[in-house]
């Protein structure tokens, strides 16, 4: 059982569920279904239901505020990867965690990077159920053509992402 404490928090893309654990951000997920489903489910994983607090999550909600002010280019938050996947989609989402701010990575590249060279398909799987979006920059990732592919559903969200940090690089946020 994990102890975990979470909070609701706007954002310009949606609600976004923030779930916290002693160790660090376990979850964020922008809502697309009602919060007491989402956190249903993620009892199941964390193995008890994650309490309500926003004082625990108020540091990320704060991060999230200035990434979406555009002056915010690395969080400081730190990870807890206990809802992460194991094995190889995990190792594919650490190396996402090294895009820098403002760039993306092909699905083919972070497989180079996280040391499964034609593995491009299973980091594409690993973005898209990656348990914490935005903090673990899976947005930064496209396809090897250039089109950004679907970010688990939501295109627009991705969209809005990439366009918000090319505005907040060239300063126009």
């Amino acid at each position: 059982m994990t102890d975990a404490a979470f909070a609701v928090h706007p954002t310009p893309i949606g609600d976004a569920l923030l779930v916290v654990t002693e160790t660090g951000l376990a979850h964020l997920d922008i809502l697309d279904r009602p919060a007491e489903i989402a956190l249903a489910d993620l009892a199941l994983s964390l193995g008890a239901l994650p309490v309500h607090d926003p004082g625990a999550a108020a540091d990320v909600a704060a991060e999230l505020d200035e990434y979406f002010a555009g002056r915010l280019r690395q969080f400081r938050t730190p990870i807890d990867w206990l809802l992460a996947p194991p094995g190889f989609a995990g190792d594919a989402l650490r190396a996402v965690c090294r895009v820098p701010y403002g760039e993306v990575a092909t699905y083919g590249e972070i497989a180079i990077t996280a040391g499964s060279p034609r593995a491009h398909r299973a980091v594409g799987s690993a973005c898209a159920r990656t348990p914490i979006s935005i903090v673990v920059p899976a947005h930064r990732v496209v396809r090897s053509d250039g089109s950004i592919g679907e970010y688990g559903g939501h295109p627009e969200r991705k969209r809005f992402l990439l366009d918000l940090e090319s505005r907040a690089d060239s300063g126009r946020v």
